[in-house]
């Protein structure tokens, strides 16, 4: 996959468990009839990985030309005999991304600082750019454990359990403070927030000086609230 730098603004949208092949389609169909891609912003799709090879394949047939693509999860272990495991080495060709470390896989499927650490080296040897994510109570731990990972290209996303959790966007400010201080534990990172973003509130956070971009979740299943929060990001 071809080498490029940092943008200057990152816009995700992370699907979760939702959404099937036909839901796909239909989304990516609507989104670029709306969409521009500008440079200096990064727009990532991240769909469930079951169907992420056949987006890669709508995408790279029809378009829309400068949206990248982002595994939800890989392997923290190598190909070999790891049942239903998926290791980032497979994924190489189809995502230009990975989200690692997210708080949903910490509280239902147990995942541990170690298991976060083991994934991010595995993306990096890859050659796929970790999207770690951090809530204010990990952030320390988390990212020290990153240190001995030769990876400059990791993205640090900032996401706050009790807004993922309520639905309620955090203060700009809070997270003007904690990017702060992600950038002071792990610096040189660029720091995105996730949670509760909406085009009504996005604006905000990207008058963040301390933040490259934004996480998306629900504001990112529908196509043209998803577009909304591009063209602001690339306003």
């Amino acid at each position: 996959m071809k080498e490029r730098k940092h943008p200057g603004r990152y816009v995700i949208a992370n699907w979760k468990c939702r959404k099937s092949l036909a839901d796909a389609r239909a989304w990516l169909d609507e989104f670029k009839t709306h969409y521009r891609p500008v440079d200096g912003v990064e727009v990532v799709l991240a769909p469930p990985l079951i169907i992420c090879a056949q987006v890669a394949r709508c995408i790279e047939e029809s378009g829309p030309a400068g949206l990248s693509l982002a595994a939800q999860d890989v392997s923290p272990f190598p190909p070999g005999n790891y049942t239903g495991a998926t290791a980032a080495d497979m994924l190489k060709n189809i995502s230009r991304y990975a989200i690692i470390g997210h708080s949903e896989r910490r509280r239902y499927f147990h995942e541990t600082a170690q298991d976060v650490t083991n994934k991010v080296s595995e993306a990096a040897d890859a050659g796929i750019i970790p999207i770690v994510c951090v809530d204010e109570t990990n952030a320390m731990s988390q990212l020290t454990a990153l240190g001995d990972i030769d990876c400059d290209r990791i993205i640090v996303a900032y996401c706050p359990v009790d807004a993922l959790s309520y639905k309620e966007a955090q203060a700009p400010e809070k997270v003007a403070e904690v990017a702060r201080y992600i950038s002071q534990v792990y610096p040189a990172h660029p720091v995105i927030y996730g949670g509760s973003v909406k085009p009504g509130n996005v604006e905000q956070y990207f008058g963040v000086d301390e933040l490259s971009g934004v996480f998306v979740g629900s504001a990112g299943l529908e196509a043209g609230s998803f577009v909304e929060i591009v063209k602001r990001a690339q306003a």
